[in-house]
């Protein structure tokens, strides 16, 4: 009898193993096991990670409905009674100015870093001309340089523009702060996108003014939603921009304080007679608007974070 044939692909190899029924490869080095074990400790870290955020924050809210002797007593208890009677007396104090403070300065501030900030990148992504390169890099430099550095120069400058303790001045160091981010995001995304888009619009007859406000800002709006949430974010948490340039200067000069100095302040006003409650339930009140705004619109800052490198 004749020894079996060998199977062999048309260039003269071994064939390879088949799979095993059900498309389960029968090969000895499976490495399925590797990967649920890269998942297991991926989605561990994960929930680790998201303790480690969410406890401090709920022990945070919880501590505002409690009294100083239960804060005394046991720091991680759960209150005794519930009253909202804590945050009333917390927005009397102070905190409710220090917040509208806050609001007006940011009302302005956010909005004139998105627009300056997206004209600039548009131009350096979408125009070629003398300095072109020249110009981004002082941006990205300037995103580089720490602030600390530029608060003396920074106090003096403003102080002969007689902008200090004023809405208005701070609301020009917040720009100027937060341009270079601004510029380096968006100068990304507009490079992104089509520019048979803009070749038309330039073809239709349209300016750039048109074309830029009709045209390329729409489609740059993922983009233009997560810069703004960093944006809001950063200036909502700035504290030493404040520090210097929102100070009375004056007998008569009024305290414009925004949530940042006031809750130093009013931890400051309490001296001996200590209200922990108060101080918990301010700094709640200044945490809970940013929560809402980045939950409100984390679909929104994840595509734009993403869409640059998918398209």
């Amino acid at each position: 009898m004749s020894a079996p044939l060998k199977e062999s692909t048309p260039t003269g190899g071994p064939v390879p193993p088949r799979p095993a029924v059900g498309g389960a490869p029968a090969a000895p080095g499976d490495r399925r096991g590797e990967g649920t074990v890269l998942n297991v400790f991926s989605h561990g870290f994960l929930a680790l990670w998201g303790l480690l955020i969410v406890l401090p924050l709920l022990w945070l809210v919880l501590s505002s409905f409690k009294t100083d002797t239960q804060i005394g007593g046991s720091a991680f208890g759960w209150p005794q009674h519930w009253s909202f009677d804590v945050f009333s007396r917390a927005w009397d104090k102070g905190i409710g100015d220090y917040f509208i403070n806050t609001v007006i300065v940011l009302v302005f501030s956010v909005p004139l870093t998105m627009l300056l900030g997206s004209m600039a990148a548009y131009v350096l992504a979408r125009y070629e001309f003398w300095g072109n390169r020249l110009l981004y890099y002082f941006f990205v430099a300037g995103a580089m340089f720490p602030v600390f550095l530029a608060l003396v120069p920074l106090f003096f400058m403003v102080k002969r523009l007689d902008m200090l303790n004023t809405y208005q001045g701070l609301i020009l160091v917040y720009v100027a702060y937060s341009m270079p981010f601004t510029v380096f995001f968006m100068h990304a995304f507009f490079r992104t996108l089509p520019t048979a888009v803009h070749e038309a619009a330039v073809l239709d007859g349209a300016s750039h003014t048109r074309t830029f406000f009709q045209v390329m800002l729409p489609m740059a709006k993922p983009g233009l939603i997560s810069v703004g949430i960093f944006n809001t974010l950063g200036q909502w948490n700035q504290f030493i921009l404040p520090t210097v340039l929102m100070q009375p200067q004056k007998g008569g000069d009024p305290e414009r304080y925004v949530l940042t100095q006031g809750l130093i302040q009013l931890q400051q006003q309490q001296g001996y007679a200590s209200d922990l409650p108060v101080l918990f339930a301010g700094v709640t009140i200044a945490m809970i608007p940013m929560l809402v705004v980045y939950l409100s619109f984390q679909r929104q800052v994840q595509a734009g974070l993403t869409s640059a490198t998918l398209k």
